[in-house]
């Protein structure tokens, strides 16, 4: 049997309301820090692999875990956040101050549009929480740590439970109630498993 700890980052400084000058570079508080620490202590025995996305804060939050079990290998997947906006008006700006931008993004319902240079569409983004659920169905090893981000953690939660048959308008929008029902707290997260000869994967609170 395959079982994944997904885990959300530590706090950041834009979760706690900090401008942010990029979405790949945000850093963790010291609260962050603290709470990556008790995500390491809470491992009862070694993964067999510790993957993070490529953003810095989920890099951080992983970093403690990789120190306490310094013979388990580390990867870097593109587990990364949902980066929907263009990032160059995003560029030092708040969550609030990005609040219209998000919300005339989510109105407009359309699971093909790109907002501009380095941002991706809805289906981009699907497509890759997807990729990683087939990765690990692939991969050799069975006891996974996995740090990454609110929204692509939601994203394969909602692939597994919804097992959408299409990335439309309709998806979409339910995708967004469902992230925003299950938000997901800073280092928490959800608990994957996968059974030998099952027709697909499980998700529960983890």
């Amino acid at each position: 049997m395959k079982q994944v700890r997904l885990i959300r980052h530590g706090e950041s400084a834009a979760n706690a309301g900090a401008a942010s000058p990029d979405h790949a570079t945000i850093p963790l508080t010291a609260k962050g820090i603290e709470q990556a620490h008790l995500v390491a202590k809470s491992f009862v025995n070694a993964p067999d692999l510790i993957v993070a996305s490529p953003f810095s804060r989920a890099q951080a939050t992983a970093m403690a875990t990789v120190a306490a079990f310094s013979t388990v290998p580390f990867e870097t997947w593109p587990i990364h956040e949902f980066t929907y906006l263009e990032p160059a008006r995003c560029a030092n700006t708040t969550v609030a101050q990005r609040r219209e931008w998000v919300d005339a993004y989510w109105s407009r319902s359309d699971p093909t549009f790109t907002d501009g240079e380095g941002a991706e569409s809805f289906l981009d983004f699907t497509s890759r929480a997807q990729a990683f659920l087939h990765k690990l169905a692939e991969h050799p090893g069975d006891d996974f740590a996995v740090f990454s981000h609110g929204q692509f953690i939601n994203a394969v939660a909602w692939l597994i439970e919804r097992k959408p048959q299409q990335i439309d308008g309709r998806a979409m929008a339910d995708w967004r109630d469902y992230e925003i029902t299950n938000h997901v707290p800073n280092c928490r997260g959800y608990l994957l498993t996968l059974r030998t000869g099952d027709a697909g994967w499980e998700v529960a609170n983890g």
